[in-house]
């Protein structure tokens, strides 16, 4: 499997991409969320500019897969890791994570963090499986309480949602 840096030509794929990757959450009667927009074009050319956004292509130099992040508080922020559902179970997510904890060691980060649902099993299950640990509220650095206040604002507190982070 091949992790390169996003291309804006990438971009619509990207899209597809998280269309497809919600569709799952309609298992565990997340209908909302299997419906949510995907990121703006926009936005994902932000993190493309800034160099934080990296796909995982096929043979065919398709990606399959992406991450998106930014720096909050001197940590490596995974704002969106999406694999096509059709490429899942491969590892391929994890690979994602392991290119940004790279990207952020280079910049001299201290960890990796994250928001993600609690009892979703593709996600606090999965990200725990990968060293990451549920931060208390307590602890939070202005930069995430910030992020969690936005995605309260969206709505996503209807279901259990947590912090993460991993030391790097």
């Amino acid at each position: 499997m091949r992790i390169r840096a996003a291309t804006t030509d990438d971009l619509p794929t990207l899209q597809d991409i998280e269309d497809a990757a919600g569709a799952p959450f309609r298992t565990v009667g997340m209908n909302e969320i299997a419906e949510d927009e995907p990121p703006s074009l926009e936005l994902l050319e932000e993190h493309r500019r800034a160099g934080r956004a990296w796909v995982a292509v096929d043979d065919s130099d398709t990606p399959i897969a992406y991450l998106i992040s930014e720096e909050v508080d001197g940590t490596e922020h995974i704002g969106q890791v999406s694999v096509h559902p059709d490429a899942g179970r491969q590892g391929i997510g994890r690979l994602l994570i392991e290119r940004a904890a790279e990207h952020a060691r280079g910049q001299g980060l201290s960890a990796l963090t994250l928001t993600t649902f609690v009892e979703v099993p593709w996600n606090a299950p999965y990200y725990m499986r990968l060293g990451f640990h549920m931060v208390d509220d307590e602890e939070l650095t202005p930069g995430l309480r910030k992020i969690r206040a936005r995605e309260a604002e969206y709505g996503l507190d209807r279901w259990p949602r947590t912090v993460m982070r991993r030391e790097l």
